[in-house]
């Protein structure tokens, strides 16, 4: 029932990278140090963006599965060893898993906040919609009147379907009736 819409990743390349020279030879590279301490590459496919730093961390987001985040990474890093860095792939992480999901029934926000007070936080004045704080696992939901459901901090697609399979039974609930 949800889909996944972007997953970030780390891998730890064990090298230092002259982030001066990635971004001469590299097309798609840009690097600005006044204003980001990394070099951030545009990989055309699969189409994600990393960002490499100075001490070897790489940080790839923008693809829509592990495997295509896990395959622009190793690209990444096969690009900088061709330039010259001995570069390794260790301790490849997934950071962040966001899904979305529509319920396709519009949801009382006012309902859930006050049901659930302890886990939830909503001020429509400043966003239109309801932040609820999972805690096992700890995943953080967004939940907005239409039905439409956020799911952000999840580590695998195991978490993130748990986190949805304890979510739905609360907001069916608080089902609004039109």
């Amino acid at each position: 029932m949800t889909h996944k819409s972007n997953v970030v990743s780390t891998v730890d390349l064990m090298c230092r990278i002259e982030l001066r020279k990635v971004v001469m030879y590299i097309r798609n590279a840009e690097y600005n140090p006044k204003r980001f301490p990394g070099v951030v590459i545009r990989i055309r496919e699969p189409r994600v963006v990393c960002i490499v730093f100075r001490n070897g961390k790489l940080v790839t987001t923008g693809s829509k599965s592990i495997d295509t985040n896990n395959l622009a990474a190793r690209k990444c890093a096969r690009i900088l060893q061709k330039l010259g860095f001995s570069v390794q792939f260790y301790n490849y992480k997934v950071e962040n898993l966001v899904a979305l999901a529509d319920l396709r029934f519009p949801i009382r926000l006012e309902g859930v906040l006050m049901a659930n007070e302890h886990l939830t936080q909503y001020e429509p004045e400043v966003f239109p919609g309801l932040v609820f704080r999972i805690l096992k696992p700890k995943i953080t939901v967004i939940i907005f009147v239409s039905g439409k459901i956020l799911f952000t901090g999840g580590k695998s697609i195991d978490s993130i379907n748990e986190a949805f399979n304890s979510i739905v039974p609360v907001l069916k609930n608080h089902r609004k009736v039109t």
